[in-house]
């Protein structure tokens, strides 16, 4: 018996979520079984242990879309037992089984290998949010940013995408303007190496103008919306902006005039179901260029009980930095 945090759904359709004990027949199927060290929190994550937010097919349901630990079984013939691995995407913690739970039965084409530098807590301390990060300084390196070409925009700087998008921008030579709606973060941010901070009611107004001075040679945007549509029209010539979220919804009141006057390049980063090749490519970049220190300063540890209040918490936009969720704690 190993414990595992259970959402379970009534008759009348409410959910909740409490830490119990199961075995291992009450794992989905899979060809590897990992014994987890550390998972994290998500704001799909949130939804997931809540109410589910039409993410989770069927009940009861373990949440927790990444995690890392050690192979403890495989049929896999790239796994053996003792390796260490870590999971983010391909819909586990939704419609599969996730890593809140002291064990996880997953396929082996949905894991990668815990690169060298990093060690499973670490991990979990970057998890989707520092994958997702890494996925979109890739995608604005690979269109042109280098460190000098100006100051590179982070919305959503606070929360777990831009924390360690701030970072890694800082760490890499750029000028990083961190984009908050909470006052109180600044400090944060700057200790994380954003040399700006721009209040989200400066630039969440859409205005007439579809274009305004050129000011940002690149961002990273977790917040779509009037602000994305806003920002386009600030990027500077042939910049790019790497759109990861819809925290401030899902529409996009923009004009195609960015894109054909000053050929700003608006690019879909999505972790779910990135290829193999490139979740390699970004873990390997992960454990050379994100500066570790400053990911420590990022993270809150949480234990599999702290959970419940933890997924309402960061549906409110209550979390800061990244959750480290010691699942045997």
């Amino acid at each position: 018996m190993f414990n595992a945090l259970m959402v379970n759904k009534d008759e009348e359709g409410k959910t909740s979520a409490s830490v119990e004990q199961i075995n291992e027949d009450q794992l989905m199927e899979g060809n590897v079984t990992v014994a987890v060290e550390y998972s994290t929190v998500n704001y799909k994550d949130g939804l997931c242990i809540g109410p589910g937010g039409g993410l989770v097919r069927n009940y009861p349901h373990i949440p927790g879309i990444d995690f890392a630990g050690t192979v403890e079984s495989s049929s896999d013939d790239r796994y053996k037992a003792g390796d260490k691995v870590v999971l983010t995407g391909w819909r586990v913690g939704e419609a599969h089984f996730g890593g809140y739970s002291q064990k996880a039965r997953v396929n082996g084409d949905w894991l990668v290998p815990l690169p060298k530098g990093l060690d499973t807590r670490t991990a979990m301390a970057v998890g989707t949010a520092g994958f997702t990060s890494m996925l979109s300084v890739m995608a604005l390196e690979d269109h042109g940013l280098k460190a000098g070409n100006g100051p590179v925009l982070v919305t959503g700087a606070a929360g777990g995408v831009g924390s360690v998008a701030v970072a890694l921008l800082a760490a890499l030579g750029h000028e990083v303007a961190g984009v908050t709606g909470r006052p109180e973060t600044a400090d944060y941010l700057k200790s994380l190496g954003a040399t700006q901070i721009v209040a989200r009611e400066e630039i969440n107004e859409t205005i007439k103008r579809p274009m305004e001075a050129e000011t940002w040679a690149g961002c990273v945007d977790a917040v779509g919306g009037d602000m994305l549509a806003r920002v386009l029209g600030q990027m500077k010539y042939g910049a790019s902006v790497a759109a990861v979220g819809l925290a401030g919804g899902a529409g996009l009141p923009a004009t195609v005039i960015p894109f054909l006057l000053r050929g700003v390049n608006l690019l879909g980063i999505d972790s779910v179901m990135q290829p193999y090749d490139n979740r390699l490519r970004a873990w390997e970049r992960i454990a050379q260029d994100l500066p570790m220190d400053k990911l420590e300063d990022m993270v809150r540890p949480a234990v599999l009980s702290d959970l419940p209040a933890l997924g309402k918490d960061i549906l409110k936009g209550q979390v800061q930095g990244r959750v480290v969720v010691d699942v045997n704690a």
